[in-house]
């Protein structure tokens, strides 16, 4: 898979973006500093400032790329949103039984990312513990309808609508595959988040990905 990997490049809706990140050594390093210090501090606290002294840059050479750290934070959960996209789409390939395909599609979308070398600037890591802690407020925003209508979320829709295909494929009378998914996306972040922080709001069992099997366990029970 790595080496399949190497040769895909992911490419985010320009509508977030003043400058591609992509296209620069600075502008990817204004991305690993993002991830390196956003994990570190968390949303509130960052700031282009912080940036700014992280990557030995400057605050204006930031604002080149983009307008604010929002756009700053959609750049990255829809960068690991394509990400995770690419890995569904090869860990699925050539998988017959739809039953074995749903397991594999929740297990990515709820277990604990590790980092991939196949991406020598992103630490996906550190990257998928950010989009458990933030990305909720980059969709929670008065602001989500015009970034939604300018393609800002289109790698996590893709993602979705890949998983929820699976589901009516299990179930075609099932009504609500899409909410199905994205329950399961948004509650193993939530339940990640609890279990590293308010463990006594979940459930961590020995010897198991307890959120893996959880969201596993509902999903099959709910369609069957």
């Amino acid at each position: 898979m790595h080496r399949l990997l190497d040769k895909i490049s992911i490419t985010v809706s320009d509508t977030v973006y003043l400058k591609d990140p992509e296209t620069s050594d600075l502008g990817r390093r204004i991305v690993a500093g993002a991830i390196v210090l956003l994990d570190e501090i968390g949303l509130e606290q960052f700031t282009f400032r912080k940036l700014a002294q992280q990557i030995g840059s400057t605050e204006a050479s930031i604002y080149r790329y983009f307008e604010n750290k929002h756009k700053l934070l959609l750049y990255l959960v829809m960068w690991y949103w394509g990400w995770m996209e690419y890995r569904l789409v090869f860990q699925l390939a050539n998988v017959d039984s739809a039953d074995d395909r749903l397991r594999r599609a929740i297990r990515l979308l709820t277990e604990e990312v590790v980092e991939d070398s196949s991406f020598s600037h992103i630490n996906e890591a550190k990257l998928s513990r950010i989009v458990v802690a933030e990305s909720l407020k980059a969709y929670l925003t008065r602001d989500v309808d015009t970034d939604n209508q300018s393609g800002a979320f289109a790698y996590y829709k893709q993602l979705v609508e890949r998983v929820a295909e699976i589901v009516r494929e299990l179930n075609p009378d099932f009504a609500y595959p899409h909410m199905l998914v994205t329950t399961i996306v948004e509650g193993g972040h939530v339940q990640r988040h609890f279990a590293e922080h308010l463990p006594r709001l979940t459930n961590v069992g020995e010897g198991e990905d307890s959120v893996v099997s959880f969201f596993t366990d509902l999903a099959f029970k709910t369609l069957r």
